[in-house]
This record gives C-alpha cells, structure tokens and sequence, in this order.
C-alpha cells in the first residue's frame, strides 16, 4: 500500500484499446489500496511521424523547436488517456513534464533531470486521482520545455517514484519480464523472477532494450524497486533490486548481444609516436561513442597500436575525423572492419567464480566462432565477432552457462 508509478510505451498505448486497457490496469491498482502515478510515451510510431514531419520541412531544425513539437506527442497520450479514466468514472488529471514539476538542465533534446517539485502531484494524488504524466520531458530553470532523450520515459518514471517516495515503479511493456536473453533468437531463454541493479544496468548497456540504461542507474542510486512486467496482463513481471536481496546467484545471470558493430585499428611505428589522447578527444568533441578500446605495444619501442570499437553508422565520420588529423595524432596507417557485432554474458557471480572467461573462449572456439575483440569487467564478459555469427555465438553461451 502506496504510492505506485506505472509507465507505459508508445506500443502500449497505441490505440484506442490499448488506451482503455491502460485505465483499465491503472483502476486495478488502484482499487488495491494504492495511489498512482501514471506515466505515458506518444502513441505508436507519432513521434516518429512527427521527425519525419519536421525534417520534410526543416532538416536542420534547432533542437529547441524539435522539443516544441516532440513534446506534443506525450501530450496527445496523457489527455486521452485521462479522458478513459474518467469515462470509467475515475477521478484523474493530466499533467505535461513542466506541469508536474520536472526541473532539468538547459539542454535540448537530451536534457537530464535535475529536481522534481512534486507539490502538485501530491496534492492531486491526496484528492484520490489517479495522476497521469507526460514521460520524456520537463523544463529547463529558465523556463524552456526540453526533452529527455531516448529512454526519457522510462528514466521520468523513476525520477517521479524517487520523488515521490514510491513503494515501487513498474515499467509496463510489451514483454512480460526481464529474460535470460532475448526470446525471440535465443533456444529456452526465461523470465528472471529477479535480477541485480548491476546486473540489469550491464544487460541494458550491452544491448538488452527492455530498460533504458539511464534509467536503471537513477533506480540503483534512489533505492527504487523496479518492476518490468507486460502491459495489459496480470503476470508478475522480473524484480529489479539490490543484489544482497537475491534468493538466486547463478554465475552467469543472462547473455545481451548488439549487431551494427565496426572496430577500427590505428597503427603506429613506435610507441614514442602515439597520440591516443588525440584519438578519442576528437571522436568525443564529435559525440562518436567508442565502447571496447585495445592497446598493443610492440618490444623496443617497435611497432604500435590501438584498437577500438564503435556503432557502424559512426564509422565513416569517425575515419574523416582520424584523416584530418592524422600528423597530429602520428598514426602510419589506419585498418576498418565493419559486419561485426558484440556478444556478452553478464552475472555478478563471475567475481568470485575464476575460469568463467575460459569457459565461454572454449565454447566459442568449439562452435568456429572467431573473437576479434575481448572486454572485461567484474561482472561481464564481452567478445566482438563477426555479425553472421553473433546469434551463434549468443546461443552457444546461453546454452553453455545452463541459463
């Protein structure tokens, strides 16, 4: 009994059944003794119509107007919505991001949240209404309506349950839980009854798309239990909590994979010779996300190198930007290879568990699978391969870790 957030995506409420089925689970938990939240993205595909709108008339629109129109589609969905619940004969209210107090920085299109003021939510919930909010957006101080970027949605609903001081915020979608690994690719992968805050923030970062990175951090950082559980049914979904809490440790809790991926190789002919510094300082002054990095240093101050991945679509920016400054950085030449994509097993028991990395090498190697890069952490394993055999690959571990 509580304060309970609810947040449902664009899928969820895509149509005017889905819309009343939405009210419909909002009713439901509320009739159990809780006040709630609800928490909307635009219906469908609308937010994409409305990209594609601006740019047939404006392709280099400002960001600021981008948030103008962006904004609009979460609009549409919280009116409607509202107008469902009353029309079931609930008490309910309709607040935009700026209307229900969220304060964020002054940057456009990829704003963070910086303070909550939640007097009106909290006034409107003490009267019995069911609240429902724009997800995605908030204002800047200065009074300028900004967006949060992708996930937005997902990271307000946490933001507004650790304002509000939930008892817990259910992330509503189209799956039914957090899996093992994605179902729809992978032979026998399960529904978790619960997983680690760390573990889940690994599996989002590695390409698992059930839950935005950001917000899962926001989560870790308030103590805020979440749920993702389907939207429209009544199946308990996977609990997302702190890791001492856990009935279950298995070594390996669940495997992410990401295609798109391209690794680039700048050679040098020394040690002496490297610039790396410059290397990533203009990829990050051009905003290109570079994610497995691999230095090699020859004996003697012999030949060099260093060895990076990042997304496909970054790939041809990144090697102008390497060209430009090429004396400045001193590389001898520069190698690319695109059709790949990253494979990777995550489980907080690999710190106390040593062969783990072994394990998957040996099992890669068995299945003809060839490792072009290897990444590291406490709690994660991660191999770029080539693309045709990520789901091999995928599988093969998935199978190997008996998840």
């Amino acid at each position: 009994m509580g304060i309970v957030v609810l947040k449902f995506g664009g899928t969820s409420v895509g149509d005017v059944a889905k819309i009343k089925a939405t009210a419909e689970q909002a009713i439901r938990e509320k009739a159990q003794g809780n006040q709630v939240v609800v928490v909307v993205s635009a219906m469908g595909k609308s937010t994409d119509d409305l990209v594609a709108l601006a740019t047939v008339i404006n392709p280099q629109a400002s960001t600021r107007e981008m948030d103008m129109l962006l904004t609009t589609g979460e609009q549409v969905t919280i009116s409607l919505l509202t107008m469902a619940l009353q029309a079931a004969g609930q008490k309910a209210v309709s607040y935009t991001g700026w209307q229900a107090g969220i304060i964020t920085e002054a940057v456009h299109s990829n704003a963070r949240i910086q303070t909550i003021e939640t007097t009106k939510i909290a006034t409107a919930l003490a009267d019995n209404q069911i609240v429902i909010v724009a997800g995605f957006q908030g204002m800047s101080e200065n009074g300028e309506i900004t967006t949060l970027g992708r996930g937005g949605s997902d990271t307000t609903a946490v933001a507004l349950a650790a304002a509000l001081g939930a008892a817990k915020c259910s992330i509503c979608t189209d799956v039914v839980g957090v899996f093992t690994s994605d179902p729809r690719y992978i032979t026998g992968a399960q529904k978790l009854r619960e997983i680690d805050y760390d573990e889940m923030l690994e599996l989002a970062n590695l390409g698992a798309g059930v839950l935005h990175p950001r917000a899962v951090e926001y989560a870790k950082n308030h103590q805020i239990p979440l749920e993702v559980r389907g939207a429209h049914v009544t199946e308990t979904g996977t609990i997302i909590k702190e890791g001492t809490l856990l009935e279950t440790k298995q070594v390996v809790r669940g495997v992410a994979f990401d295609d798109e991926i391209a690794r680039i190789r700048v050679s040098f002919t020394s040690i002496t010779a490297m610039n790396i510094a410059c290397i990533f300082t203009k990829l990050a002054e051009a905003h290109i996300d570079v994610d497995i990095i691999v230095q090699s240093i020859g004996e003697d101050d012999g030949p060099s190198a260093v060895s990076f991945s990042l997304k496909e679509a970054a790939l041809d920016e990144a090697v102008a930007i390497l060209a430009a400054y090429k004396d400045v950085i001193g590389y001898d030449s520069l190698v690319t290879e695109a059709g790949l994509a990253k494979v990777s097993i995550v489980g907080s028991g690999m710190v106390s568990n040593p062969g783990v990395a072994a394990q998957m090498f040996t099992e890669l190697r068995q299945a003809d699978v060839d490792i072009r890069m290897i990444s590291t952490s406490e709690i994660k394993v991660s191999v770029v391969v080539p693309q045709a055999k990520m789901l091999v690959a995928a599988n093969v571990c998935h199978t190997a870790f008996e998840l």
